[in-house]
C-alpha cells in the first residue's frame, strides 16, 4: 500500500485524471492487501484460539487495527467513488467540478471517527474520538499503519505456530519410545535418574506446547533493524533445552540395553581379569617368601591380599543380570570394569616390585659367566687371580641368603681383574709380533 499525493492549487483535468488513476491503482492494491490479510491462516487461527499474556494484548491491539483499516477503506472507497462519478458526468468538466474533484482527492476531508480508533503512536483500544480531519494521502498513511501493525501480529504467530507445536509434538513421540524402553529395562521414576529426568521433560513438553498454543507471541524474537511486518524468527531454546535432555536419557538406556546384550560377556571378562589380579598377587606373596629366603640386607615390599571387595561387587553385577535389573548393572560394570583392570596393573606392579633383587641377582650372575667364558676364549682360564676372584663372586651368588651389594662388589672385582688381564694380553701379543718382525729384517 502506497502514500496519496498532498494537497494544492485547483487541478486541471490532465491532472485530475491522473491522481484518479493513482488513486484507484492503490485503491486495488489495499483491497488485495486486505483481502491477503482476511484470508491468513494466522488470523483465522488467532480468531479462534483461547490467548493469553503477550499475544492476546497484541492480538487485541492488532483487532482494533482491522477493524480501523476497514472502516478506512470505506469511507477512501465511499470518496473515490464519489471522484469518479463526478469526473464521469462530463468529457470536459467545469471548473466547480474540478474545485470539488480537488476537495475530494486532494483536501482536507471529515473523516468519521469510527474508522480513526487511535491517532498514530497511541494505542488503538482508546476511546475513538467523533471524527478527524485528512487527506485522502493522510488516511493511506494510516491505514498502512494499522496493515503493517496488524499483518506483524498475525505473521509472528503463524510462523510460531508453523514450527514449534509439530516439533513439539514429534519430540513427545521420540519421548513416547525412549519411555518404553526405559520401562522394558526397568528405568524408572525414583529409582533411576533418567527415568526422572524423562518425567521432567515431559512436563516441560506438556507446558511448552500449552503456552505456544496460548501465547505465540512469546515465543517469537523479532529481527534487529527489519521494518517488515513478520521479521524475526520462533524463540526454540526451551525447546532445544527439552530435545537435548531428551537425548541425554536416550544414550543412557541405549547403555542400558547394550548392557543387557552383553552383560555375560563383560561378567565373564571381569572374573578373568580379577582371577589374574589373584594369581598375580599369589606369585607375588610366594615370590617375597622366595626373596626374603635367598636374598640378605634387601627391603622387600608388603604383597596386598586378594581384591575381596571387587569379588563381592562382581557377585552382585552376577545377582542383577539374574534378576534383569539392567539400570543398576549398567553403572556397576563400567565402574567394576575400570578397577578391575586398574587392581590386574596394580598387581603386576607389585610382583615387579618383590622380584627385583632376583633380577638383580640373576643378572649379575649372567655378568659373571659372560666374562669367564670371555676370558676362557682369550687362554687365561687358568690364571689364578681370575679363578680366585671368580669363585668369591660365584660362593656369593649362589649362596642362600645372597648379600647383593657384596655380590656385586665381588662381580665388579673379577670384571676389573679379568679386564686387565685381557689388555695385558693384547699388550704381550703385539710385543711379540713386534719381535718377529725385527728378527726378519735381520
Amino acid at each position: 500500500m502506497g502514500p496519496a499525493g498532498a494537497a494544492g492549487e485547483v487541478m486541471s483535468r490532465e491532472e485530475t485524471d491522473r491522481v484518479l488513476e493513482r488513486l484507484e491503482a492503490e485503491h486495488e492494491a489495499v483491497e488485495s492487501s486486505l483481502l491477503a490479510l482476511q484470508d491468513h491462516a494466522g488470523r483465522r487461527l488467532l480468531e479462534g484460539a483461547q490467548l493469553a499474556g503477550t499475544t492476546a494484548h497484541r492480538w487485541a491491539r492488532a483487532e482494533a487495527a482491522i477493524t480501523a483499516l476497514w472502516n478506512g477503506f470505506e469511507f477512501y472507497s465511499r470518496t473515490l467513488h464519489q471522484a469518479r462519478e463526478l469526473r464521469a458526468r462530463r468529457r470536459w468538466p467545469s471548473r466547480d467540478d474540478l474545485v470539488e474533484l480537488t476537495r475530494l482527492l486532494r483536501g482536507t476531508l471529515t473523516v468519521p471517527g469510527g474508522a480513526l480508533p487511535g491517532t498514530p503512536g497511541a494505542s488503538l483500544i482508546e476511546t475513538p474520538r467523533l471524527a478527524e480531519e485528512m487527506t485522502l494521502s493522510r488516511l493511506v498513511e494510516r491505514m498502512n499503519e494499522w496493515y503493517a501493525q496488524a499483518l506483524d501480529v498475525v505473521a509472528a504467530a503463524d510462523s510460531v505456530w508453523s514450527a514449534l507445536p509439530a516439533r513439539i509434538d514429534l519430540l513427545a513421540a521420540e519421548l513416547g519410545r525412549v519411555r518404553s524402553l526405559a520401562h522394558s529395562v526397568g528405568v524408572r521414576p525414583g529409582e533411576h535418574p533418567a527415568a526422572d529426568d524423562l518425567e521432567r521433560t515431559t512436563a516441560e513438553l506438556k507446558a511448552l506446547r500449552e503456552e505456544v498454543l496460548k501465547d505465540p507471541l512469546a515465543f517469537w524474537t523479532p529481527t534487529g533493524g527489519s521494518g517488515a511486518p513478520g521479521g524475526g524468527r520462533p524463540d526454540t531454546t526451551r525447546y532445544d533445552s527439552a530435545a537435548r535432555a531428551l537425548e541425554e536419557v536416550r544414550r543412557e538406556i541405549d547403555a542400558v540395553l547394550a548392557v543387557r546384550q552383553d552383560a555375560e560377556t563383560r561378567l565373564m571378562r571381569l572374573r578373568d581379569l580379577l582371577t589374574r589380579a589373584d594369581r598375580t598377587l599369589a606369585e607375588a606373596r610366594a615370590a617375597r617368601g622366595e626373596v626374603l629366603a635367598k636374598i640378605a640386607a634387601s627391603e622387600v615390599p608388603a604383597v596386598s591380599g586378594p581384591p575381596t571387595v571387587l569379588q563381592e561387587q562382581l557377585a552382585t553385577a552376577a545377582e542383577y543380570r539374574r534378576h534383569a535389573q539392567w539400570h543398576r548393572l549398567s553403572p556397576l560394570l563400567e565402574s567394576l570394569e575400570e578397577r578391575a583392570e586398574d587392581e590386574l596393573e596394580r598387581a603386576r606392579a607389585q610382583l615387579t616390585a618383590v622380584t627385583a633383587p632376583l633380577a638383580v641377582r640373576a643378572e649379575l650372575r649372567g655378568r659373571l659367566d659372560a666374562y669367564k667364558a670371555k676370558v676362557a676364549q682369550n687362554g687365561l682360564a687358568e690364571d689364578r687371580l681370575l679363578i680366585e676372584r671368580y669363585d668369591v663372586a660365584r660362593r656369593m651368588l649362589w649362596s642362600a641368603p645372597c648379600d647383593l651389594r657384596a655380590a656385586e662388589d665381588a662381580v665388579l672385582r673379577y670384571q676389573a681383574a679379568a679386564q686387565e688381564a685381557l689388555r695385558q694380553r693384547q699388550r704381550d701379543a703385539q710385543d711379540a709380533a713386534g719381535g718377529a718382525m725385527n728378527m726378519g729384517a735381520e
